[in-house]
């Protein structure tokens, strides 16, 4: 009788409500010619287009090199010549395999499930995880806010799971369905925090719906400045959940305050040049000088303050204007950073670490939403997940200033728990590990 119970059920089935796996597009601002894959965790079958090229043993003892050649993917094993490929696939043979990323003049990234390489249109190496869906989510999280507090990764999950699964399709035409960066949302690692997975479990089968119970538009940013913005001072639509509310907790944090300063010629000129605004009128002149918000406005002498932020390339819309007649400069003195709409991330550290509940905050961003519950999620899985995740978590703070090694990743201690599950052992932390107590060889 098995004693550690499920350790790979919940690895294989703590999925999204609508979404098993999800297609990736990865170094998606980048021109990559060349990039070596190694393996950190488990083992991978290697296919070059429909041909086998090593089967189940891809390992850490291998090296992968690939470059384009023409329309082809040529590969390169520990510097022996496979061929030219129309793609090459990197098939995980179990959930818990992990994948590091070595491409030239970019920094190294590692990600779990499998990997299919083409050539772009540009000619470059096309690269695809193809990937489990909430394996994804928690390595959106990570990519997406920082912090301690695991509620701050439950709200992230939650409003990173809706708007995944409402943009699904979103780059459908070109053969997969996000991109690594924030025109999606920026997933540039795998989960190496088992902090953060434990806030995306806990918010395992949650999204947020209107009031017609249809999934919405979840867009976030970093700091709102202390008033978030309705969508259509942004966007033009008027959207019911987006609406401007008032947000102290975005106050005194990281990204609360910034200054720019301007020369008057520079300021003035860019609307009278590209606006063509009367600048000797004296009307004109004293609002371009003196303009202030207290509260969010829309448009600084009608021309709309989005374009003003693009233009000056700044932080946030919601500034006010200093003149320096002395120095003919202005300072733009602002507050918050990014677009407003919807959830202020910093105003979501700051409620957590006032205790308010992660729904509390969901609802106060997106006016009248509420938190669908999936009662077709395996909840019970979930929860022993959960538990496995917390303990791991436990060990680390008991053993924070050891040198940890790769057998230390979260993913691979519950890999190797379920590896002694498979061999009907009981599984007991406080025993010392043998090298034979391994199934791979680190």
């Amino acid at each position: 009788m098995k004693n550690i119970t499920a350790i790979l059920c919940l690895l294989l089935l703590t999925l999204s409500a609508s979404a098993d796996r999800v297609k990736v597009r990865l170094f998606t601002n980048n021109s990559i010619d060349l990039i070596n894959i190694s393996f950190d965790l488990g083992t991978y079958n290697l296919y070059g287009g429909d041909t086998t090229l090593i089967a189940a043993e891809v390992g850490n003892d291998k090296s992968v090199e690939l470059t384009p050649k023409g329309k082809l993917v040529h590969v390169a094993i520990d510097g022996y010549e496979y061929g030219n490929y129309p793609h090459v696939t990197f098939s995980a043979t179990d959930t818990a395999c992990i994948l590091c990323l070595n491409p030239r003049n970019v920094k190294q990234r590692t990600y779990e499930g499998n990997l299919i390489v083409s050539v772009g249109k540009n000619g470059k190496l096309f690269i695809i995880n193809d990937v489990e869906f909430e394996t994804y989510i928690a390595g959106v999280v990570q990519s997406e806010i920082y912090g301690t507090q695991s509620d701050i990764f439950r709200v992230q999950a939650i409003i990173s799971r809706t708007w995944a699964m409402k943009n699904i399709h979103k780059h459908k035409n070109e053969g997969y369905n996000f991109c690594d960066q924030v025109h999606c949302q920026a997933y540039l690692n795998r989960c190496v925090r088992p902090d953060i997975m434990l806030g995306t479990m806990q918010s395992s089968g949650m999204t947020i719906v209107d009031a017609n119970d249809k999934l919405i538009e979840t867009p976030f940013h970093s700091n709102s400045g202390g008033q978030t913005a309705n969508s259509e001072d942004v966007w033009r639509e008027a959207v019911p959940y987006l609406r401007s509310v008032p947000d102290t907790f975005s106050y005194h944090m990281r990204q609360s305050e910034w200054v720019k300063v301007v020369d008057e010629s520079k300021w003035l000129n860019y609307f009278a040049n590209k606006h063509k605004l009367d600048i000797t009128n004296d009307s004109i002149l004293n609002e371009l000088l003196t303009f202030s918000q207290s509260q969010r406005k829309v448009r600084l002498c009608g021309v709309p303050l989005t374009r003003i932020r693009t233009d000056f390339q700044l932080k946030s819309t919601f500034f006010s204007v200093l003149y320096d007649s002395t120095a003919h400069r202005v300072t733009l003195s602002g507050h918050g950073f990014g677009h407003g709409v919807g959830l202020s991330q910093e105003g979501t550290i700051r409620m957590v670490g006032l205790g308010i509940a992660y729904d509390s905050i969901i609802h106060h961003y997106y006016t009248g939403s509420h938190i669908h519950h999936d009662e077709t999620h395996p909840h019970s899985y979930v929860e022993n997940y959960i538990k496995q995740i917390a303990r791991i978590i436990e060990e680390d703070k008991n053993l924070s200033t050891q040198t940890k090694s790769k057998k230390d990743d979260w993913l691979g201690r519950l890999f190797r728990v379920r590896d002694r599950e498979e061999r009907e052992e009981v599984y007991d932390p406080t025993t010392e590990e043998l090298d034979s107590d391994w199934k791979y060889d680190w």
